[in-house]
Protein backbone atom coordinates (compact mmCIF):
# COMPACT_ATOMS: atom_id res chain seq x y z
CA UNK A 1 0.00 0.00 0.00
CA UNK A 2 2.01 3.30 -1.30
CA UNK A 3 1.23 6.20 1.18
CA UNK A 4 3.77 8.55 0.54
CA UNK A 5 2.97 11.88 1.94
CA UNK A 6 3.65 10.34 5.87
CA UNK A 7 6.11 11.98 7.64
CA UNK A 8 7.89 9.16 8.77
CA UNK A 9 9.46 6.43 7.10
CA UNK A 10 9.94 2.90 9.24
CA UNK A 11 13.08 1.03 7.77
CA UNK A 12 11.80 -2.45 9.76
CA UNK A 13 13.82 -5.41 10.25
CA UNK A 14 12.10 -8.85 10.83
CA UNK A 15 13.50 -12.25 11.50
CA UNK A 16 11.48 -15.45 12.75
CA UNK A 17 13.36 -18.86 13.21
CA UNK A 18 10.69 -20.73 11.27
CA UNK A 19 10.25 -18.10 8.84
CA UNK A 20 6.88 -17.30 9.82
CA UNK A 21 5.18 -13.69 9.40
CA UNK A 22 2.74 -14.12 12.47
CA UNK A 23 -0.25 -11.94 13.65
CA UNK A 24 2.12 -9.74 16.41
CA UNK A 25 4.02 -9.08 14.02
CA UNK A 26 1.42 -8.26 11.36
CA UNK A 27 -0.15 -6.24 14.48
CA UNK A 28 3.23 -4.57 14.90
CA UNK A 29 3.42 -3.40 11.17
CA UNK A 30 0.13 -2.52 10.18
CA UNK A 31 0.26 -0.28 13.20
CA UNK A 32 2.91 1.60 11.92
CA UNK A 33 1.46 1.96 8.54
CA UNK A 34 -1.01 3.97 10.38
CA UNK A 35 1.35 6.47 11.28
CA UNK A 36 3.46 6.10 8.26
CA UNK A 37 5.48 4.38 5.65
CA UNK A 38 7.38 0.94 5.90
CA UNK A 39 9.60 -0.58 4.07
CA UNK A 40 9.86 -4.19 5.67
CA UNK A 41 13.47 -6.31 5.31
CA UNK A 42 13.34 -10.15 7.20
CA UNK A 43 16.74 -11.74 7.69
CA UNK A 44 14.61 -15.20 7.38
CA UNK A 45 13.68 -17.15 4.14
CA UNK A 46 9.82 -15.43 3.88
CA UNK A 47 7.79 -16.95 1.20
CA UNK A 48 5.99 -14.91 -0.53
CA UNK A 49 2.71 -16.23 0.89
CA UNK A 50 4.03 -15.11 4.21
CA UNK A 51 5.02 -11.74 2.86
CA UNK A 52 1.34 -11.20 1.57
CA UNK A 53 0.37 -10.70 5.10
CA UNK A 54 2.02 -7.83 5.51
CA UNK A 55 2.26 -6.27 2.03
CA UNK A 56 -0.79 -4.36 2.17
CA UNK A 57 0.66 -2.29 4.93
CA UNK A 58 3.96 -1.37 3.11
CA UNK A 59 5.37 0.21 0.56
CA UNK A 60 8.07 -2.71 0.16
CA UNK A 61 8.23 -6.42 1.86
CA UNK A 62 11.60 -9.15 0.89
CA UNK A 63 12.45 -11.46 3.03
CA UNK A 64 16.14 -13.37 2.22
CA UNK A 65 17.88 -14.85 4.76
CA UNK A 66 21.56 -12.47 5.18
CA UNK A 67 22.69 -13.05 8.73
CA UNK A 68 23.70 -9.66 9.61
CA UNK A 69 20.75 -9.34 12.63
CA UNK A 70 18.41 -6.37 12.76
CA UNK A 71 21.50 -3.67 10.94
CA UNK A 72 21.86 -5.63 7.91
CA UNK A 73 18.11 -5.24 7.64
CA UNK A 74 18.08 -1.62 8.29
CA UNK A 75 20.85 -1.22 5.65
CA UNK A 76 18.63 -3.25 2.63
CA UNK A 77 15.67 -1.03 3.46
CA UNK A 78 18.06 2.15 3.51
CA UNK A 79 19.79 1.31 0.23
CA UNK A 80 16.09 0.52 -1.09
CA UNK A 81 14.41 4.07 -0.44
CA UNK A 82 18.05 5.53 -1.50
CA UNK A 83 17.85 3.84 -4.88
CA UNK A 84 13.83 5.18 -4.98
CA UNK A 85 14.66 8.36 -4.09
CA UNK A 86 12.21 8.47 -1.21
CA UNK A 87 13.66 10.34 1.86
CA UNK A 88 12.94 13.52 0.51
CA UNK A 89 9.27 12.99 1.00
CA UNK A 90 9.89 12.52 5.05
CA UNK A 91 10.40 14.48 7.99
CA UNK A 92 11.63 11.36 10.08
CA UNK A 93 13.37 8.01 9.51
CA UNK A 94 12.97 5.86 11.74
CA UNK A 95 14.98 2.47 12.11
CA UNK A 96 13.02 -0.55 14.29
CA UNK A 97 12.84 -4.30 14.50
CA UNK A 98 10.45 -7.11 15.84
CA UNK A 99 12.67 -8.15 19.11
CA UNK A 100 10.06 -6.86 20.59
CA UNK A 101 5.82 -7.03 21.65
CA UNK A 102 3.23 -4.28 21.07
CA UNK A 103 2.50 -1.58 20.62
CA UNK A 104 1.40 -1.91 23.85
CA UNK A 105 -0.92 1.06 23.30
CA UNK A 106 -1.00 4.18 20.89
CA UNK A 107 2.28 4.93 19.10
CA UNK A 108 0.89 8.28 17.67
CA UNK A 109 1.42 9.98 20.99
CA UNK A 110 4.69 8.38 22.03
CA UNK A 111 6.56 9.16 18.66
CA UNK A 112 4.90 13.26 18.96
CA UNK A 113 6.35 13.16 22.28
CA UNK A 114 10.19 12.13 21.06
CA UNK A 115 10.18 14.07 18.26
CA UNK A 116 9.28 17.13 19.59
CA UNK A 117 12.31 17.36 21.61
CA UNK A 118 14.98 19.58 19.65
CA UNK A 119 16.82 16.97 18.61
CA UNK A 120 17.90 15.45 15.52
CA UNK A 121 18.52 11.24 16.46
CA UNK A 122 16.15 10.09 19.08
CA UNK A 123 15.37 6.83 20.88
CA UNK A 124 13.01 4.77 23.37
CA UNK A 125 15.04 3.47 25.09
CA UNK A 126 18.98 4.46 26.35
CA UNK A 127 20.71 1.78 28.49
CA UNK A 128 23.75 2.72 30.45
CA UNK A 129 26.17 0.22 31.30
CA UNK A 130 29.63 0.67 32.83
CA UNK A 131 31.88 1.39 29.70
CA UNK A 132 28.72 2.22 27.18
CA UNK A 133 25.51 3.97 27.22
CA UNK A 134 24.05 3.19 23.16
CA UNK A 135 20.35 3.88 22.00
CA UNK A 136 18.74 0.39 22.00
CA UNK A 137 18.28 -0.39 18.07
CA UNK A 138 15.27 -1.89 18.18
CA UNK A 139 13.73 1.49 17.84
CA UNK A 140 15.59 4.98 16.71
CA UNK A 141 14.76 7.38 14.99
CA UNK A 142 16.14 10.60 13.43
CA UNK A 143 14.98 14.08 10.94
CA UNK A 144 15.80 13.13 7.62
CA UNK A 145 18.86 15.23 7.30
CA UNK A 146 20.77 12.74 9.11
CA UNK A 147 20.04 9.63 6.70
CA UNK A 148 22.21 12.53 3.76
CA UNK A 149 24.65 13.04 5.83
CA UNK A 150 28.56 11.58 4.52
CA UNK A 151 29.10 9.64 7.98
CA UNK A 152 25.66 7.84 8.21
CA UNK A 153 26.00 6.74 4.81
CA UNK A 154 29.60 5.62 5.41
CA UNK A 155 28.10 3.70 8.45
CA UNK A 156 24.99 2.26 7.22
CA UNK A 157 26.22 0.68 3.78
CA UNK A 158 29.35 -0.67 5.54
CA UNK A 159 27.41 -3.13 7.89
CA UNK A 160 28.60 -6.41 7.05
CA UNK A 161 27.99 -9.89 8.47
CA UNK A 162 29.35 -11.03 11.92
CA UNK A 163 30.70 -13.59 13.58
CA UNK A 164 29.06 -13.34 16.92
CA UNK A 165 26.12 -10.83 17.79
CA UNK A 166 28.33 -9.41 20.15
CA UNK A 167 29.94 -7.93 17.47
CA UNK A 168 27.06 -6.32 15.97
CA UNK A 169 26.42 -4.81 19.20
CA UNK A 170 29.70 -3.85 19.36
CA UNK A 171 29.78 -2.58 15.89
CA UNK A 172 26.72 -1.12 15.49
CA UNK A 173 24.21 -0.44 18.27
CA UNK A 174 27.08 1.10 20.34
CA UNK A 175 28.99 2.18 17.56
CA UNK A 176 26.11 4.79 16.06
CA UNK A 177 25.62 6.33 19.35
CA UNK A 178 29.63 6.90 19.36
CA UNK A 179 29.24 8.25 15.97
CA UNK A 180 26.05 10.58 17.18
CA UNK A 181 28.82 11.91 20.06
CA UNK A 182 31.75 12.18 17.44
CA UNK A 183 29.59 14.29 15.06
CA UNK A 184 28.12 16.51 17.94
CA UNK A 185 24.42 15.27 16.91
CA UNK A 186 22.56 16.19 19.03
CA UNK A 187 20.15 13.37 20.64
CA UNK A 188 17.74 12.00 23.57
CA UNK A 189 16.08 8.75 24.72
CA UNK A 190 12.52 9.25 26.27
CA UNK A 191 13.88 6.12 28.23
CA UNK A 192 16.94 5.89 30.68
CA UNK A 193 17.14 2.50 31.74
CA UNK A 194 20.47 1.00 33.95
CA UNK A 195 21.83 -2.60 32.47
CA UNK A 196 19.35 -5.07 31.35
CA UNK A 197 16.49 -3.37 32.84
CA UNK A 198 14.37 -3.25 29.50
CA UNK A 199 14.38 -6.98 29.50
CA UNK A 200 14.10 -7.05 33.11
CA UNK A 201 11.92 -4.50 34.64
CA UNK A 202 9.32 -4.76 32.41
CA UNK A 203 6.64 -3.50 34.50
CA UNK A 204 8.60 -0.37 35.58
CA UNK A 205 9.19 0.31 31.77
CA UNK A 206 5.37 -0.15 30.52
CA UNK A 207 4.76 2.62 33.19
CA UNK A 208 7.13 4.80 32.44
CA UNK A 209 5.24 4.43 28.95
CA UNK A 210 7.44 2.52 26.77
CA UNK A 211 4.71 0.85 24.38
CA UNK A 212 6.72 -2.20 24.12
CA UNK A 213 7.56 -5.64 25.86
CA UNK A 214 11.08 -7.45 24.59
CA UNK A 215 10.21 -10.71 23.68
CA UNK A 216 13.52 -12.13 24.96
CA UNK A 217 12.06 -11.52 28.44
CA UNK A 218 9.36 -14.36 28.15
CA UNK A 219 12.76 -16.64 28.28
CA UNK A 220 14.94 -15.25 31.36
CA UNK A 221 15.55 -15.62 34.83
CA UNK A 222 13.97 -19.26 35.08
CA UNK A 223 10.32 -17.48 34.29
CA UNK A 224 10.73 -15.05 37.30
CA UNK A 225 9.30 -12.41 34.83
CA UNK A 226 6.05 -13.94 34.33
CA UNK A 227 4.17 -11.88 37.08
CA UNK A 228 5.33 -9.01 35.57
CA UNK A 229 4.41 -9.91 32.00
CA UNK A 230 0.65 -10.90 33.02
CA UNK A 231 0.63 -7.39 34.46
CA UNK A 232 1.41 -6.03 30.64
CA UNK A 233 -0.47 -7.86 29.28
CA UNK A 234 -3.59 -7.50 31.65
CA UNK A 235 -3.51 -3.44 29.99
CA UNK A 236 -2.86 -4.18 26.74
CA UNK A 237 -5.10 -4.67 24.03
CA UNK A 238 -2.23 -6.69 22.23
CA UNK A 239 -2.89 -9.20 24.67
CA UNK A 240 -4.22 -11.58 21.92
CA UNK A 241 -1.58 -11.37 19.45
CA UNK A 242 1.14 -11.37 21.61
CA UNK A 243 -0.17 -14.60 23.06
CA UNK A 244 -0.28 -16.42 20.07
CA UNK A 245 3.19 -15.37 18.95
CA UNK A 246 4.45 -16.61 21.76
CA UNK A 247 2.33 -19.96 22.04
CA UNK A 248 4.05 -21.00 19.21
CA UNK A 249 7.50 -19.68 19.45
CA UNK A 250 7.72 -21.09 23.46
CA UNK A 251 5.00 -23.31 23.39
CA UNK A 252 1.67 -23.35 24.99
CA UNK A 253 2.33 -25.47 28.21
CA UNK A 254 5.45 -23.13 28.48
CA UNK A 255 3.55 -19.93 28.55
CA UNK A 256 1.26 -20.82 30.68
CA UNK A 257 3.75 -22.37 33.26
CA UNK A 258 5.48 -18.84 32.94
CA UNK A 259 2.34 -16.45 33.36
CA UNK A 260 1.54 -16.49 37.25
CA UNK A 261 0.68 -13.84 39.50
CA UNK A 262 1.92 -16.27 42.66
CA UNK A 263 4.47 -15.00 44.74
CA UNK A 264 5.51 -18.28 46.38
CA UNK A 265 6.16 -19.25 42.46
CA UNK A 266 8.12 -16.05 41.90
CA UNK A 267 9.96 -16.29 44.33
CA UNK A 268 11.37 -19.67 44.18
CA UNK A 269 12.03 -19.00 40.01
CA UNK A 270 14.22 -15.70 41.31
CA UNK A 271 15.73 -18.22 44.00
CA UNK A 272 16.84 -21.15 41.80
CA UNK A 273 17.91 -18.49 39.19
CA UNK A 274 20.37 -16.93 41.55
CA UNK A 275 21.59 -20.08 42.51
CA UNK A 276 22.10 -20.72 39.27
CA UNK A 277 24.25 -17.92 38.24
CA UNK A 278 25.94 -18.18 41.40
CA UNK A 279 27.38 -21.38 40.65
CA UNK A 280 28.28 -19.79 37.04
CA UNK A 281 30.11 -17.41 37.65
CA UNK A 282 28.47 -15.02 39.74
CA UNK A 283 25.35 -12.38 39.14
Amino acid sequence: MLMLGNKRLFLFAGYDNDNIIDDALVYYVRALSMIGDVIFIGDSDFSGKELNKIKPYTIYAAGKRHSEYDFGSYKRAYQYADDKKLFSKYDYIYMVNDSVYGPLFDLESTLQKIESADTDVFGLVQSKHKTYAPIESWFIGMRTKITKTKWFKTFINSITQQKFKTDVTILYENGFTDLLIKHNVSWHCMITVHGRDTYNRIKKLFKAGCPFIKKSAFTRHNGALGRQILYVLKRTNARDVILSSANRIYGIKYIDWLLTNNPIKILYRNITYGITKLRNGGI
